[in-house]
């Protein structure tokens, strides 16, 4: 009997790799489907060869480390380009935008308002209501120039 359930372990395996497949499906992150990978190969294993349940997981584990690894380097050599690659970056995303100065700009710091905020600014003299554009930003610190 423990032959019978060790040689059904497969099952358990390759039901594993279906569901990371789907979760990695619904959930996309490129991780998921490395673990899947990893399972179905497990479960293949544990088919053709009588490995016991805790060689099984060590084998899983080998795997697992193998296929990140290589998932890692394979997306690193062929990186997924982005629509937008400033999405994630917005002070680079205000760069060229022209925006009405809140706070006079003296000494070379002021005040200006972009959308519905108001930033931090560095650059030349300006009056309340000028208008000035965005040419660069130091963390959330505006550079700006007369328009």
């Amino acid at each position: 009997m423990d032959m019978l359930a060790m040689l059904e372990d497969h099952w358990w395996w390759l039901i594993l790799a279906a569901l990371l497949g789907i979760g990695e499906v619904l959930m996309p992150g490129v991780f998921l489907i490395w673990v899947a990978i990893a399972a179905a190969v497990t479960g293949l294993a544990a088919m053709a060869l009588p490995v016991g349940i805790s060689l099984q997981f060590l084998i899983f584990a080998m795997l697992c480390l193998i296929a990140v690894w290589g998932g890692r380097r394979w997306y690193a050599a062929n990186p997924v380009s982005s629509e937008d690659p400033l999405l994630n970056d917005r002070t680079a995303r205000l760069i060229g935008e022209v925006v009405t100065v809140t706070e006079a700009i003296e000494n070379g710091r002021g005040r200006v308002k972009v959308g519905d905020g108001v930033w931090s600014c560095h650059g030349p003299e300006a009056p309340v209501g000028a208008r000035v554009r965005i040419v660069g930003a130091e963390a959330s610190i505006l550079r700006v120039e007369p328009v």
